[in-house]
């Protein structure tokens, strides 16, 4: 047996008596490595990783490509290291699917802010519901920059027809600065909530999220303002 090898069977046996809560951020990045890199020294790796990142958490957003670029991660190394966050939010947002209905702002913000962890990208969800406020289903409306509002809510409309639903939640992420309201938001909720009334469905909502906080069109009464200055609710979810 190798030092290395000696120091990875050390450090799974730590791990396996009592969890990550004595590991440090290297630990954490060479026992991951562990299963991607079956002989180098992953404790200079996990150094050089963070030293490029600056935290565990740089090192888990960083794209496969930007991780490739770090001596010693391989293809394997960086889809690994990238599968945490990914793994992660699939979890969270599978831990919420028990949560039948969705009938208040925050029911809603606890639904829809799993789904943009770690997202870079705007993204655009839309929630279709029953009549009894249950989850009909969620779908993908547009990623990055919505350049067409005109686009979105006709896709948003045919979605909810096709779906039967009486109402629907939309929502989409600021990855970068506030929950605040921006022209565009106010455009866009006000354009699809017309196109479903015309079709006898409702817009229950816009939920904005940005990190762990969010905030509702409708508690804010933003549905009955004319965009004008307008107070709106922000609303940060405790921890659990």
């Amino acid at each position: 047996m190798s030092v290395h090898d000696g120091h990875r069977e050390r450090l799974k046996a730590r791990y396996l008596e009592h969890g990550l809560d004595n590991f440090n951020d290297i630990n954490v990045l060479e026992l991951l490595l562990f299963y991607a890199i079956p002989r180098a020294d992953t404790n200079l790796i996990a150094h050089e990783l963070l030293n490029r990142f600056g935290s565990l958490s740089g090192v888990l957003e960083a794209s496969i490509q930007e991780l490739q670029n770090v001596s010693g991660i391989g293809e394997n190394s960086a889809l690994l290291l990238s599968l945490i966050p990914q793994v992660s939010r699939r979890y969270m947002i599978d831990k919420t699917k028990p949560q039948k209905k969705i009938n208040s702002a925050s029911a809603a913000g606890k639904y829809f802010m799993p789904i943009f962890m770690y997202e870079r990208d705007e993204v655009l969800y839309m929630l279709c519901l029953d009549s009894q406020k249950c989850v009909i289903c969620c779908q993908l409306i547009s990623r990055g920059v919505v350049n067409s509002v005109e686009a979105n809510v006709r896709k948003m409309t045919e979605l909810a027809l096709r779906f039967k639903a009486s109402s629907v939640i939309i929502s989409h992420n600021h990855p970068r600065g506030t929950v605040r309201p921006s022209r565009e938001d106010d455009i866009i909720t006000t354009n699809l909530s017309r196109a479903l009334s015309a079709v006898g469905i409702t817009l229950d909502d816009h939920i904005i999220v940005c990190g762990d906080s969010f905030s509702s069109y409708n508690e804010s009464g933003l549905f009955r303002s004319t965009f004008r200055s307008v107070s709106y609710t922000h609303l940060t979810l405790p921890t659990t």
